[in-house]
């Protein structure tokens, strides 16, 4: 899943976004609100951490300029602020955000609301996610098949991620590496053949069926073992 924090904190930005990659997010990073329009416009995120007081053009119009342009496909948005009084929550909630936190915070709480709003997306609201026997804990980032434990690296876990998130979908490359891999990743189409060869090494290392199918022409999809 990638996310999109606009944050100007020297310290803050950088260690939120380490923070969110450790837990296997795509995180671009960017300390203003004109930067954060332009991003947007550019690339699918998936959810934006916004802070408030930004230089230059604020979160709270950041937030309602994203909700005039995108009216019927709304990405989620988590203000992120020290401001904290029940008015600017009031204001931060009326103008569009989903959700809002106060700094300072725990970062396990904001993991937290981070998985509550990207349940929002229509994947069943259980942190678990399931497809045949197949599950992953996106809290504790245990992937299983059956009762068989399966390590996996930080990209593919983000990959199985995406993938249970989107059932039966036809996934691009293009939509993979959007998602998964950074935008301008070079040559990514290799990388993705690479990585889903990984995936179902590991998901079918001990003898079970392929979930993984390759759509020629239009890249993968999630679906049924074919019998």
């Amino acid at each position: 899943m990638r996310l999109l924090v606009v944050e100007d904190h020297p310290v803050l930005g950088p260690d939120l976004k380490k923070g969110l990659e450790r837990c296997h997010y795509l995180v671009d990073l960017v300390n203003s609100g004109e930067e954060a329009l332009t991003r947007e416009s550019d690339v699918p995120y998936d959810l934006i951490i916004l802070d408030i007081l930004l230089p230059g053009l604020s979160g709270r119009e950041v937030c309602r300029r994203l909700r005039e342009m995108h009216q019927h496909q709304q990405v989620p948005i988590l203000f992120l602020t020290a401001l904290g009084t029940v008015e600017d929550r009031i204001q931060g909630l009326d103008l569009g955000a989903d959700d809002y936190l106060v700094k300072p915070f725990d970062f396990g709480e904001l993991e937290a609301r981070v998985r509550a709003l990207l349940r929002r997306d229509g994947t069943p609201r259980t942190p678990v996610l399931r497809f045949a026997d197949i599950t992953l804990d996106t809290r504790t980032h245990e992937a299983r098949r059956g009762e068989r434990v399966i390590a996996l690296s930080s990209k593919e876990y983000a990959l199985l991620d995406f993938f249970l998130r989107h059932p039966h979908e036809i996934l691009s490359r293009a939509t993979i590496a959007e998602h998964v891999w950074d935008y301008d990743a070079e040559q990514f189409s290799n990388v993705i053949e690479v990585y889903v060869r990984y995936l179902r090494n590991k998901l079918c290392a001990a003898g079970e069926p392929n979930v993984i199918q390759t759509v020629c022409g239009s890249g993968y999809q999630l679906k049924e073992p074919i019998q």
